[in-house]
């Protein structure tokens, strides 16, 4: 029996994706009135918002209740996962999702900080230009980016992917935000030079800016069977503690010593 080349299941995966379910809804533009983050029980109607994921009992590593954690100023020690259904979790429950299993990984190191989980399933990154407002109305400590996929999905023009990437960068930035930003990469049979192309927007945007930078938001995960859904495309929630396995080390000097710790 022959064996497909990993690279040969990514790129089934996600014709499988597209055609299933036409890469993701295209997300909304938010409108004006946008609730904040932390009341996402208001959300329009029909729209999938994320979730403030400290509204789930964190739990320490011997899988005892974690203890309540102190009641922190609105906005004060925030971390905002700000992406596309990657970030919503889309398909799995959300005690599963990457910013839910990060929330506890933060809770049984000590360090407290709540994690938003502003993912929305179709966004791409215009879409996501369009929710920087709203995303600084709880004015994060740090966002973590991860944005873009859809773009390349639908074959956008590159040249304004990474002029709305920078546009939601430079404006976080100008808030005092801390962004951490999560590359992503394209299947081969999109064309060597558009996935090289894409790919090194990421890059290069980490280093113009001088961001924390996870090289690939799906690195060791994509084309791993047992850590994706059927789609190909979405990770289970054994994919996503792998990924929070890798975006730890990145996040963890931008946050404030955890307590107990000198």
């Amino acid at each position: 029996m022959v064996r497909a080349r990993p690279s040969v299941l990514f790129a089934v995966g996600l014709l499988f994706c597209m055609a299933a379910i036409g890469c993701e809804p295209a997300s909304d533009p938010t409108p004006p009135s946008a609730p904040s983050l932390s009341d996402p029980s208001r959300a329009p109607r029909g729209q999938r918002f994320g979730t403030d994921v400290t509204s789930e009992p964190g739990r320490a590593r011997t899988g005892e209740p974690a203890g309540p954690r102190p009641r922190l100023e609105l906005g004060r020690n925030s971390i905002v996962a700000f992406g596309d259904s990657l970030t919503a979790g889309l398909g799995v429950p959300p005690d599963e999702s990457y910013p839910s299993q990060l929330q506890r990984r933060l809770d049984a190191a000590g360090y407290r900080y709540r994690v938003i989980n502003a993912g929305v399933s179709g966004e791409t990154t215009a879409g996501g230009v369009r929710r920087v407002d709203w995303v600084l109305r709880d004015r994060p400590t740090v966002v973590i980016l991860e944005l873009g996929a859809n773009d390349g999905l639908r074959g956008l023009d590159l040249s304004q992917t990474r002029a709305n990437l920078e546009e939601i960068i430079r404006r976080l930035q100008a808030a005092g935000v801390t962004v951490v930003l999560a590359g992503m990469k394209l299947p081969p049979n999109y064309g060597e030079e558009y996935a090289s192309r894409f790919a090194a927007i990421y890059s290069d945007l980490a280093h113009q800016y001088r961001l924390p930078f996870m090289s690939f938001f799906l690195e060791g995960v994509a084309t791993q069977p047992g850590l994706n859904q059927e789609d190909g495309i979405h990770p289970t929630g054994a994919g996503y503690r792998i990924i929070v396995d890798r975006l730890l080390p990145v996040l963890e000097p931008y946050l404030k010593t955890p307590s107990g710790r000198s």
